[in-house]
């Protein structure tokens, strides 16, 4: 029997419905195994540059030291094809185990699957990383017959500046995931990818980006402990709406007001909806006319405002192609919304005021960075859990070339590396496929 009532029909980013009358749990990151896949992946998919290794041997640059005399000019990426032979026998576990080498870009990079077994032996998610580190290195001191005085010389085009540096600065290998050193508390590491890491991972798609990242969010919620017990559903919820278009109603609402809609045709038709799906209800008509809203299903709603704001997000940045608005967007949208209904936006207020930080820090005064920069574990974003980065993802999907940290600038080797992964690229319709699977199960 399943523990929560709710059931919901899941719809692709082009309003074509996939899975019908799926239990909630479903599409849950414990329950769902395509969901699991894709954090699998995320921390087991390893990107190796060969081309960048081979270049800063021969200047004898490492991460922006250069040691003079010890330069090598060695044949890395012609030799791709036996590198990525040894790297296998290195890393594989077992015979038929998940281990994978790619070559990728006529041997100027690798694509890395490191095998579960290595994974599950260990209780860090650096493992992906620092197996492959090490098993390159091994590979080119050998292959290449570098002398001892030189091979610290591939340690550090490999694994950058570390331990010098706290992270690997200079690093030629590269995971989707940061140092747990960089994380914010227990539970960060999924929320601690970059909103231009997922969209160049989506290839710039709004919807599937924000699926994306909203996966990454909420199961970073079960990580952490907060989708437990009376709080479960409340994630739940908003990773069905919000992130996998639940009833088509994302779709719609951006549809909708795609041509000539505003934020606050949006929240118009946010509340419609909700009225209409029964989700709130007038409580208090004034004598101004002016009704009052109520709900008996609050996490219900923060779900429909969680769809709102990411439908106000793609259709005012959607029409201005620049991702700058996307923090004004988030806070006004919920300014709007509280005024309108009486009811708590988006994260119960934490959206509105995660708004108003964000603006400071992206392009303010501050000016720190631009959208793409941020994430669920920075120190502005990472209070309004779940809900906000995937609508500051779909507006880095939809932005027109305007930031200075342009998705191209910050994670072009993600998309060169992962981006033809279907768990990567498409992941509404990997786990609505999934959650139809297995909804009779549940």
């Amino acid at each position: 029997m399943p523990k929560y009532k709710d059931v919901i029909d899941l719809y692709d980013d082009n309003g074509k419905r996939i899975a019908k009358d799926v239990p909630l749990e479903a599409i849950s990151p414990l329950r769902n195994n395509a969901i699991k896949k894709i954090v699998s992946l995320t921390k087991r998919t390893v990107a190796v540059n060969l081309a960048g290794i081979e270049k800063s041997l021969k200047t004898g640059s490492l991460a922006g030291a250069q040691i003079k005399g010890k330069e090598m000019d060695l044949e890395i990426v012609k030799n791709a094809a036996k590198i990525a032979d040894s790297v296998i026998q290195k890393i594989r576990v077992v015979d038929g185990d998940e281990t994978a080498v790619k070559i990728k870009n006529d041997g100027k990079s690798l694509v890395v699957l490191v095998p579960d077994e290595r994974t599950s032996a260990g209780v860090e998610y650096t493992t992906g990383f620092t197996v492959v580190a090490a098993a390159v290195t091994e590979t080119i001191i050998d292959m290449f017959k570098v002398p001892m005085y030189k091979a610290n010389m591939v340690k550090g085009a490999v694994w950058g500046r570390y331990p010098q540096t706290v992270g690997f600065d200079g690093a030629n290998v590269k995971s989707i995931l940061e140092i747990p050193q960089n994380n914010e508390g227990a539970g960060f590491a999924l929320r601690n990818i970059m909103a231009n890491h997922v969209v160049a991972l989506v290839d710039k798609n709004a919807m599937q980006g924000c699926a994306l990242s909203s996966i990454f969010e909420q199961c970073g919620a079960f990580e952490m402990g907060d989708a437990i017990g009376s709080f479960e559903r409340g994630h739940l919820l908003a990773l069905a709406y919000q992130g996998l278009n639940a009833n088509n109603i994302l779709y719609s609402i951006v549809k909708k007001n795609g041509k000539t809609g505003t934020v606050g045709t949006v929240v118009e038709s946010i509340v419609q909806q909700a009225l209409d799906d029964g989700v709130i209800y007038v409580k208090e008509t004034l004598p101004s006319g002016y009704k009052i809203y109520s709900t008996k299903d609050l996490p219900l709603w923060n779900a429909y405002a969680s769809v709102g704001q990411t439908a106000a997000v793609m259709v005012n940045v959607g029409a201005a192609r620049a991702a700058q608005g996307v923090p004004s967007t988030v806070l006004y949208y919920n300014d709007i919304l509280e005024h309108e209904t009486g009811l708590p936006g988006v994260d119960y207020g934490r959206a509105a005021g995660v708004g108003v930080g964000m603006s400071f820090f992206s392009h303010s005064i501050y000016g720190g960075g631009g959208p793409g920069l941020f994430h669920g574990n920075h120190v502005v974003t990472r209070h309004a859990k779940g809900v906000l980065i995937p609508s500051v993802t779909a507006a880095n999907c939809l932005d027109g070339g305007t930031q200075t940290f342009s998705p191209e600038a910050t994670s072009g080797l993600i998309k060169e590396v992962f981006g033809d992964l279907k768990e990567f690229r498409t992941p509404m319709q990997v786990v609505s496929a999934e959650a139809k699977r297995i909804a009779k199960k549940i």
